[in-house]
């Protein structure tokens, strides 16, 4: 009888070891290859650099899209780019004007 209690309660423990390791070791699988994991983590901020860098050119744009508008505002139109652009659009020249064809 001593011997089955003895035997009993190293299989118990033993069997709560393997239980408590099964579980640990599903957490840290799934906190290190998850959906929210470390590699997820490391992807997601390499995206948001991208998308940094991204950001970064298009206000460049705006910012030069900004001043070209703001000289052909009704306030102040600068009547040299508002030619420019009429010509450029309407795809008429002056008969005194040098065409240069580039880029």
């Amino acid at each position: 009888m001593v011997i089955r209690r003895g035997l009993r309660s190293i299989f118990v423990t033993l069997a709560l070891y393997l239980v408590s390791g099964a579980a640990v070791a599903y957490f840290m699988f799934h906190a290190q290859h998850g959906a929210r994991g470390l590699e997820a983590r490391g992807a997601i901020r390499e995206s948001l650099r991208d998308m940094e860098g991204e950001l970064a050119a298009l206000m460049t744009e705006r910012k030069s899209w900004e001043q070209k508008l703001a000289l052909v505002r009704s306030d102040s139109v600068d009547r040299d780019l508002l030619e420019e652009n009429a010509r450029e659009i309407l795809g008429r020249t002056h008969k005194n004007d040098i065409v240069i064809m580039g880029r």
